[in-house]
């Protein structure tokens, strides 16, 4: 009998510590497995850095929490929660990205690439050819104007969104406001003459085989040697640039558009930003290489886009396709 009672008081008594912690936990932790309304304003910051494949790595639309407008709110439509669905670990790698990489790399090509074609003016120097010869027309004036109309904007997009990846160096505040909203005006501003002047150079922009030797010889700026280089009315640099600031472009604008309204879940807004940002690297690497060569690497360069002409002797050695099939000259 006394075992009896011993037998149940102990089983009372480990009954009550495990009651005792199971009370304690039931408010110290949260029951992921059904708990309709687990996040709250603080919780939604705190999961940004939750591991890479945890199923409670991120919020959707739907699931937990969706953004609304510029507020988030409960998603709260009854339904056990036993995870969150959509796209899984994006808090630790966009986390990761944004305070360790973004910036660095932006620094690294903003320094770099000037630095290497500093080089290269010094070292090999301008490519210089006759102007004062015949001028052959090469861009209409309806060519110009979309030109310049996409152009203008996009600098201003680029020159703007540097800005506000080094915000706090500038010291935020009302500078990078005015940076931010010039940066959204001008993305409208692109929108319109981007896909203009893609339909207007699409065609000319397409890559032929011949394109492959410009790439072996790198448009012959490796030397001053004037010899006949295989490209069209664009080089094969030119098509590069010119898919990436059409198609590429683009597709910042939208992301950048779906971030700035937060037209979708928090989640895919990382994921777009990641894209935002990786496009930019690219953007920016050939925005400057564009600039250099137009205005440094070949003398005289930057007036055909001006007003539409370029000199036979340029067009006959660095365009020698277009150039013969101008001339109908073999």
């Amino acid at each position: 009998m006394k075992k009896m009672k011993f037998f149940v008081l102990a089983f009372f008594v480990v009954f009550g510590v495990q009651f005792a912690f199971a009370k304690k936990e039931e408010h110290t932790s949260i029951d992921f497995s059904y708990n309709q309304k687990i996040y709250g304003t603080p919780q939604i910051e705190a999961i940004k850095g939750w591991g890479l494949k945890s199923p409670t790595s991120g919020v959707v639309s739907g699931s937990v929490m969706q953004m609304d407008g510029v507020g988030i709110g409960l998603a709260d439509n009854g339904e056990k929660i036993t995870g969150i669905r959509g796209w899984q670990g994006l808090g630790e790698g966009f986390t990761i990205l944004q305070h360790k990489y973004f910036a660095p790399i932006f620094f690294l090509i903003l320094i770099g690439v000037p630095l290497a074609f500093f080089g290269h003016n010094r070292i090999v120097g301008p490519k210089r050819f006759g102007h004062h010869g015949k001028k052959i027309k090469v861009f209409s004036s309806y060519n110009i104007f979309v030109h310049w109309g996409a152009a203008i904007p996009f600098v201003l997009i680029c020159i703007t969104g540097l800005m506000m990846v080094f915000g706090d160096k500038l010291g935020g505040g009302m500078l990078i406001r005015t940076a931010k909203n010039i940066h959204f005006l001008a993305t409208w501003v692109f929108i319109v003459f981007g896909p203009l002047m893609f339909l207007m150079w699409v065609k000319p922009a397409l890559f032929k085989l011949y394109d492959i030797e410009w790439m072996k010889i790198m448009g012959g700026y490796l030397s001053q040697e004037k010899r006949e280089i295989p490209a069209g009315k664009f080089n094969a640099g030119q098509k590069m640039w010119f898919w990436l600031a059409t198609i590429g472009g683009f597709i910042m604008a939208i992301t950048g558009l779906f971030m700035h309204f937060f037209w979708a879940d928090i989640n895919t807004l990382r994921l777009f930003a990641i894209i935002h940002n990786v496009l930019g690297f690219g953007v920016l690497a050939l925005l400057i290489t564009h600039i250099y060569m137009a205005v440094f690497a070949i003398e005289g360069a930057l007036e055909s886009i001006l007003n539409g002409h370029m000199g036979e002797e340029e067009l006959a050695l660095l365009h020698s396709y277009y150039y013969k099939e101008l001339t109908g000259a073999k």
